[in-house]
This record gives C-alpha cells, structure tokens and sequence, in this order.
C-alpha cells in the first residue's frame, strides 16, 4: 500500500539547490513534507483519453491546395475551441534535432553542480535563469523539477556550457520559430481575420521565445509529489517534446487526462495570449507534469509570446465584427510575464487577474 504521508522534514529554502541532489541522497525512502501536493494518492490520477488528441498536419495548413488547407485551419480551429491542445506531425523538425536538444539538455542537468549557474533569487525576467521549483521565495510546496530557462528570441542567450548546446539551441529555436508562424497564420484565418494579421498585430517579428527545460528525477512517492502544479501558460503557443518518459497530463472537460505522443510529434498548447487576442474563443489549457518513482522525465518548452512591448488586447475585428465587448483589460506582455513568473503557479490565476469581471 502506498504511503500517505512524508516522513521527512522539511527543506528550507535557503538550503534548496536542486531536486536532482535531493533525489540522489542515499536512502531516501520519502520526500520532505514541503514537496507534498497531496494527501490522498488518487488526488493525482489521471485517465487515458476517451477522444483522439487532435491532431495536425502542418503540410497540410501550408498546403497550395485550397480543399487540403481549408480542412487543415478547421481542424485546427476545433483543437483550439475545444482542446486548447494538440499533436503536430510533418513540422519540417529534424527528429534528429529534437533528439539532439533532449541530449544536450540531459548534459547540462548532469554537470557538476559546481559547474551549473548558482541557483540565486535573481530578477524572474533574467535571460538565463538555472533553478528548481518554480518560486522557491513564496512557494510553500515546492515542485520535484528542476529548470533552466533561456530568453533565445529576439536576441538569442545560451549557457556557455556544454559546448554543443548553442548551436543545437539555435537552430531549435528558428525552426521552432517558422513552425510557430505557420499556426499563428492558420489561427488568424480560423478567427475570420487576413492571414498575416495577428503576426503584424503582435509584432512577432520580436517575438519572445523562451527555452525551458524541464528536469523530473525519480521521486520516491510519485504520488504526492508534482513536477509542476496545474497552471496555463502565458503566450500564445507552447511546443513541446520530451524524451521517453510520460507525465505530461491535461484538463480536458474537467478531468485530467494522460498525453501520449505520437513518434516525432511535437505537442503544443494555447496560452493565456491567444485567449486574449481572441476575446475567449479559444482557451489556454490546464496542464501538469506528473512524476514516477523510476525513470527521469526530461521535457524541452518552447513558449512563444508577443514582443515584450506589445499590449495585447482582443482583436479590435473580433470585438467590432461581432458586436460583443472585449472580455480581458489590455496589458504589455512583458508586466503580464513578470507578474505572473514573480507570483505562485496557480491555475488560471493570472489571466484572471485581466478578466473584465462582468463577462
């Protein structure tokens, strides 16, 4: 029978470096009680999906046949409005590369810890930021993960270590950039608007990317422990891959459910910006990471954002074509990122901060 409670006591923060020293401490039968989301182990399950992931065909949205791109923006138009994610397969990404990123990322979480950036309560919008949890100075359960968050677009930063990551990260990242502007073109036709609208209303030729990467180590009790808590993303599109290791689970109808990608498929989920320019039509997707007692999970995000000086506001088409008021209060994306990156990881909670209540 599965424990219920931790018997270790807890970690204070001033003596947390990473999950990955704490996992490897010999004998360590169970986590400090600062790492327990739950009481109840069913809390965390989650089921298989009972409807197909959707799934989209990127040849197909870029298309120069008219029949093959039209089916392509409603499919992908449905997977916004009812999923706010979905599985792309034929992206023009090297299965190599993606396999490559997931090495070298697993490199730089095994360097010696002296070696790593000194985890410190730096600035939260630092282009290069190495820590565990997600905000260690106001959390009081801390997430099994550790991270390094990278700002790689529109200038481009990377670790000095190890060697083979910049030009690995580069090239990810422009590639995961044109993947990410053939959506946006796609969803500025699915809502009704020129295919070019939505990347000028925006200014994503400045776009913020920022790699994240995700470092799941065994956990002892997996079913206390989370590697992230629910929460929504900001931007407007996260891409993911992850090595061979699940834990990736949604909200879909208000249960959670376990994703299961296809081989060589990228998994992507709307965030709190497109619901935004969208006045809610589409909405950002819950998501969590959950942990096993086994294998470490390694997962690579992309999240893709405005510029870091756009004020992002429902689509002025949107509000005007279809006589309804604007739903969410305009806000630079940048005071959005730092608010909610400064704040805990708790649901929606950031969006609802730009909610116009009476809607």
């Amino acid at each position: 029978m599965a424990s219920t409670a931790p018997a270790v006591a807890p970690i204070q923060p001033s003596k947390l470096t990473s999950i990955k020293k704490l996992s490897e401490s010999p004998n360590l039968n169970s986590i400090p009680s600062n790492y327990a989301y739950y009481n109840d182990p069913h809390e965390i399950c989650a089921s298989e999906p009972q409807d197909s992931i959707p799934t989209i065909d990127i040849s197909l949205l870029t298309s120069g046949y008219p029949d093959h791109k039209s089916k392509a923006i409603q499919d992908l138009n449905k997977a916004c409005e009812e999923w706010g994610f979905f599985m792309v397969i034929n992206h023009g990404i090297p299965e190599s590369l993606m396999k490559a990123m997931l090495d070298v990322t697993s490199e730089f979480f095994n360097l010696p810890e002296e070696e790593k950036p000194k985890f410190e309560l730096k600035d939260v919008l630092e282009p290069i930021r190495y820590g565990t949890s997600f905000n260690t100075a106001k959390e009081k359960v801390f997430c099994w993960r550790d991270f390094l968050k990278v700002f790689v677009h529109p200038e481009f930063h990377c670790p000095h270590k190890p060697n083979a990551l910049r030009e690995l990260l580069l090239e990810y990242s422009e590639r995961t950039q044109n993947l990410v502007s053939k959506l946006v073109r796609g969803i500025s036709e699915s809502l009704g608007l020129e295919e070019y609208e939505m990347e000028k209303t925006l200014n994503l030729n400045s776009s913020l990317q920022i790699f994240v990467a995700n470092y799941y180590p065994p956990c002892p009790q997996p079913q206390l422990a989370l590697g992230m808590p629910p929460h929504s993303d900001h931007g407007l599109f996260t891409l993911l891959i992850q090595n061979q290791v699940g834990g990736l689970q949604i909200q879909h109808k208000g249960e959670w459910l376990n994703v299961n990608a296809l081989p060589n498929s990228i998994l992507v989920n709307t965030g709190d910006h497109l619901e935004i320019f969208s006045n809610g039509k589409y909405k950002s997707v819950l998501h969590r990471a959950a942990v096993n007692n086994k294998n470490t999970r390694i997962s690579i995000a992309m999240a893709n954002g405005p510029s870091q000086d756009t004020i992002v506001c429902p689509a002025s088409k949107l509000v005007d074509n279809e006589g309804c008021v604007p739903a969410y209060i305009p806000m630079k994306y940048t005071e959005y990122l730092f608010s909610q990156q400064n704040n805990l990881l708790n649901g929606k909670s950031s969006l609802d901060r730009v909610k116009i209540k009476d809607n």
